[in-house]
């Protein structure tokens, strides 16, 4: 799943995780920062080289400092970039064999960054022998491993849900819903007291993506958790499959007007804004943009997180899940050996629980001193009862498929196209070759 507010790309170019396809490498080098590209050629000085995106420097920069502080002697040259830069530039490096030891890298499939592309191209150190690889829960190992190996270190995940001002739903007199139709009220109540129900901000391509995400699971995997093995082998497609129902529910919602007007002219800050003031009551988000809508709160406590109810039955609610953004060893690192020694260390739970909570995103492990976000309590349970589902996109076997998904997101909610129609596009950008 792609977020950030930093890159917007136009409706028909990939999104922030999606891949730049690499054909400009030497134009991408000369117009990135000096910064980045200096640490390519800093091999020879000892020092650990590590590339990771912006959303990644505040974990990244605490825990190197907290590692150097019981390793005095160890030595880092650290930058972060914007997605689309580091992505573009990386790949070209990795392939070029001067790439840093440490870097960004995506779980599971679907981009050039991703980790089953390094991991098949040879790129990327394994990891398996490293005690924390043992604890990575089963229903996560295609986010982390490939063909048995484990190549990507990550803190945990991601969850989209509901993100709420408890104000406005106070104002009108309701309680977070706990199934479909208790939505379908809950917005009604909301619409009838002067508030916009749900916030949409899909002139940002990546927003698209986030209520599709959130309905699949019960429309799709609660049935045939399969259903990503018989989409590689050709048995299922987006067509004729659960993916239809999550798309008329997502049409249905705009139908009865629970949108805010012109969702497709409206930006995720905007967005943002409506659900922190309380001019609307709740936006369908990734908990790692929790802590942008509490700063754009007056009061940061106004705001909660539910899982948003895909389903009939609040017993049986899946909910989606995604491997955050992580990192990887360069198989020709010039320094493996600190290299791994540094993903060992991140791999201890205190610090575990540190990166996750730095993103609000919900450990791979936890134990009794593991101290989640407290607006994440209501999916705790889901996720401890394997309900939870990697975000859609990281099984996916191409670059294309996401940003189909953004442009008939966007196409159905201007009317432009239905949802077979929608669905038809998402399967043709399916079929296309790596």
């Amino acid at each position: 799943m792609t977020k950030g507010s930093r890159f917007r790309p136009d409706r028909r170019t990939l999104g922030r995780r999606g891949l730049l396809r690499i054909g400009g490498g030497a134009a991408a080098l000369a117009a990135l920062s000096p910064v980045l590209t200096a640490c390519s050629d800093s091999g020879g000085s000892g020092k650990l080289r590590l590339v990771g995106v912006a959303d990644q420097q505040k974990p990244v920069e605490e825990l190197v400092a907290r590692y150097r502080a019981s390793r005095p002697d160890a030595e880092f040259a650290t930058s972060f970039a914007p997605t689309d830069q580091v992505q573009t530039v990386l790949r070209t490096q990795l392939a070029g064999g001067n790439a840093p030891d440490v870097h960004v890298l995506y779980p599971g499939s679907g981009s050039a960054m991703s980790m089953v592309e390094l991991a098949e191209a040879g790129l990327l150190a394994d990891l398996s022998g490293q005690p924390w690889t043992k604890e990575v829960p089963s229903n996560f190992h295609p986010a982390y491993r490939h063909e048995g190996k484990t190549y990507l270190y990550s803190a945990g995940s991601s969850v989209i849900g509901a993100i709420h001002n408890k104000k406005a739903f106070a104002r009108a007199g309701v309680e977070p819903p706990r199934t479909w139709n208790e939505l379908l009220d809950v917005c009604a109540e909301l619409k009838a007291g002067g508030i916009i129900p749900i916030a949409l901000g899909t002139q940002t391509p990546w927003v698209t993506q986030l209520i599709s995400y959130a309905l699949v699971p019960n429309a799709v995997y609660a049935e045939n958790p399969g259903f990503d093995a018989e989409m590689a082998s050709g048995k299922a497609h987006f067509r004729d499959s659960g993916w239809a129902d999550a798309l008329d529910k997502y049409q249905e919602l705009q139908r009865r007007g629970f949108f805010n007007e012109n969702p497709n002219g409206t930006t995720y800050e905007q967005q943002t804004s409506m659900v922190a003031s309380g001019r609307a009551a709740m936006a369908v988000q990734v908990s790692a943009v929790l802590a942008n809508f509490r700063q754009a709160a007056r009061n940061p406590d106004d705001l909660g997180m539910f899982p948003f109810p895909g389903g009939d039955d609040a017993a049986k609610l899946w909910i989606p899940a995604g491997i955050v953004v992580g990192l990887g060893i360069s198989a020709r690192s010039r320094n493996s050996a600190g290299a791994k020694a540094f993903v060992e260390f991140l791999g201890k739970q205190e610090n575990v629980d540190r990166w996750a909570r730095s993103v609000a995103a919900i450990p791979f492990k936890r134990d009794a001193a593991t101290k989640t976000d407290p607006a994440l309590d209501g999916f705790l349970p889901l996720i401890d009862d394997s309900r939870a589902v990697p975000f859609m996109d990281q099984s996916w076997p191409n670059a294309e498929v996401q940003p189909a998904h953004f442009a008939a997101v966007q196409d159905l909610l201007a009317g432009k196209t239905d949802v077979d129609g929608a669905l038809g596009q998402m399967d043709e950008a399916y079929g296309k070759k790596s």
